[in-house]
């Protein structure tokens, strides 16, 4: 099987659309790696999350924004040989993004982002209490460059 590494945006934003969690890596403050799995929501280049006020990703990512998310999906396990173990592999299509998160604080803009979040997974919008809004974390990731890859694909 063979590696295509993938820079159309109409098929990285495929990608992105068909994933129903994602994984944040950033680094701690002691230059650990630390990776958290999220849902999410994307619109035209930019990934919205949403989390606690506080916690140990919220210390790490005020201090250092930069972060790397990775999606994948398609995964097919195929074979050449059923008795042979080397010649088993994974079919998969994924995508890096890279970019620094932005804290919103904004009551409104918060609405517009947990609805772009709700669109990934329902298709629509909610209303929310002012006080659900107030005890939200909602932030941003505006990509600054997208890796893609399909490997069997």
């Amino acid at each position: 099987m063979k590696k295509r590494i993938i820079t159309a945006r109409q098929e990285i934003d495929e990608i992105i659309a068909k994933c129903q969690v994602c994984h944040i890596a950033m680094v701690d403050p002691d230059h650990k790696p630390y990776v958290l799995p999220f849902n999410f929501g994307y619109q035209d280049g930019v990934i919205y999350l949403h989390s606690a006020q506080t916690g140990k990703k919220i210390d790490i990512l005020k201090k250092c924004p930069d972060v790397c998310i990775a999606f994948s999906t398609d995964y097919v396990l195929r074979w050449q040989h059923e008795e042979v173990a080397c010649s088993y592999g994974m079919k998969y299509r994924s995508v890096l993004c890279y970019g620094k998160v932005e804290f919103i604080e904004d009551p409104e803009q918060k609405v517009i982002v947990l609805n772009v979040v709700m669109r990934q997974y329902t298709g629509r919008d909610f209303p929310y209490n002012p006080p659900a809004i107030q005890e939200v974390n909602c932030w941003k990731v505006v990509v600054e460059r997208f890796e893609g890859k399909a490997y069997g694909q």
